[in-house]
């Protein structure tokens, strides 16, 4: 096997999603049924940009760009060492996953989907977040749709957990499969 198949095989995965659809718990799941280390984005995120969200304002695109930048590089960086990894990072915009793929053209988005209600009863029932409920629509707004031709899969999250990451984990393993032939 070549060290690029090798590469494309680790997996560097984005689990994506507005706030409340559950990246951190589902990410940390899916990494260990994976066999992979979790990183939770916003742990990437400067202190500058976790205190503007805190005081419930929007990051701006330029405060987004450094964050999305190390996300890949993270990733990026277990491509190269075999270990693979899985990130919670919102990514809701087209070109915030492309700014992730320019330094880790190897990743693949679970995109988490979800009704809004739920989102925010989940939201509301979270005490250990910065992200306030009011930022919600915010969020709802600034997503854009996966495109056909993005590395990602989509899982509806009104089920289990389990039932989630098992849901991403088939998705994932033939979508890496298919990168191999």
């Amino acid at each position: 096997m070549s060290s690029s198949t090798a590469q494309t095989r680790t997996p560097q995965i984005v689990v994506m999603g507005v706030s409340g659809s559950g990246k951190s718990t589902v990410g940390s799941a899916l990494a260990a049924a994976m066999g992979v280390p979790f990183i939770d984005g916003d742990s990437l995120h400067s202190p500058a940009n976790i205190a503007t969200m805190a005081a419930g304002t929007p990051l701006t695109d330029e405060d987004r760009w450094p964050w999305l930048a190390e996300v890949g590089r993270v990733l990026h960086a277990s491509g190269q060492s075999g270990t693979g990894a899985v990130v919670a990072c919102s990514a809701l915009r087209r070109s915030y996953r492309d700014a992730i793929l320019a330094v880790a053209p190897d990743a693949i988005f679970v995109h988490l989907t979800g009704d809004r209600d739920v989102l925010a009863q989940r939201m509301s029932g979270r005490s250990d977040h910065f992200m306030p409920t009011t930022l919600l629509d915010s969020q709802i707004d600034t997503l854009e749709p996966l495109a056909a031709d993005e590395p990602a899969v989509q899982v509806d999250i009104d089920q289990s957990v389990a039932g989630i990451v098992e849901n991403a984990r088939r998705q994932i393993t033939r979508a890496l499969d298919a990168r191999a032939r």
